[in-house]
């Protein structure tokens, strides 16, 4: 499946998931490759896509949640994996669901 050792998702948990502890984040390797693939650097996403493979990249974004993804995260990693044909990425999660602080202060 994925040939990311304990260390090598340790040193990407302590750098991209800060708001928990390494022991915490690494209980969800998912969670951390995600951070990786949002917001990482060129080196780090080469990495991950190199150890953890294509396809437990593609189920990562199959499996996104809310927010986990930027627009342009999203875009990327669906063209980058051949997911998606130019202006066809599928929608991203979330998008769509109605934040009543959004509606303030609007007339239509």
């Amino acid at each position: 499946m994925w040939k990311l050792d304990r260390d090598t998702l340790s040193f990407f948990a302590q750098k991209y998931v800060w708001w928990k502890s390494v022991e915490e984040a690494i209980e969800q390797p998912g969670r951390v490759i995600a951070q990786v693939m949002n917001i990482g650097d060129f080196d780090d996403i080469q990495a991950v896509e190199m150890l953890a493979g294509t396809q437990w990249l593609t189920n990562i974004l199959n499996e996104a949640e809310i927010g986990q993804f930027s627009p342009r995260s999203w875009s990327y990693w669906h063209y980058r994996l051949g997911l998606a044909d130019v202006d066809k990425v599928p929608t991203i999660p979330g998008v769509g669901i109605l934040d009543p602080c959004l509606s303030i202060g609007r007339l239509d």
